[in-house]
């Protein structure tokens, strides 16, 4: 491909999903911290109260960074189930 702009967007596009990645490397090593502190407590795997919140947050902070609420809490939705299911197994 010849196309130098082109070129220059896929390597910006590259280097966000690299963050992306990293980013969710780390949310899931505190997640990970949170489900051993649960399971050592007795505390539940879900809190759909927090839940709710930080689904709600994720939506206004879409809105305000012009991106699709649904698209938002769509993909906070997979990854708090990951979540739980990561805190339910630990709990087993």
């Amino acid at each position: 491909m010849s196309d130098q702009i082109l070129r220059g967007y896929r390597q910006s596009i590259d280097n966000i999903d690299a963050a992306l990645v990293f980013l969710l490397a780390e949310r899931f090593k505190v997640t990970q911290a949170v489900g051993h502190h649960k399971a050592a407590h007795g505390l539940p795997p879900a809190d759909p109260g927090r839940e709710e919140a930080q689904i709600a947050r994720l939506r206004t902070l879409a809105r305000d960074a012009q991106l699709d609420p649904e698209f938002s809490e769509k993909f906070l939705r997979f990854i708090i189930d990951e979540v739980i299911r990561h805190h339910e197994r630990l709990q087993q």
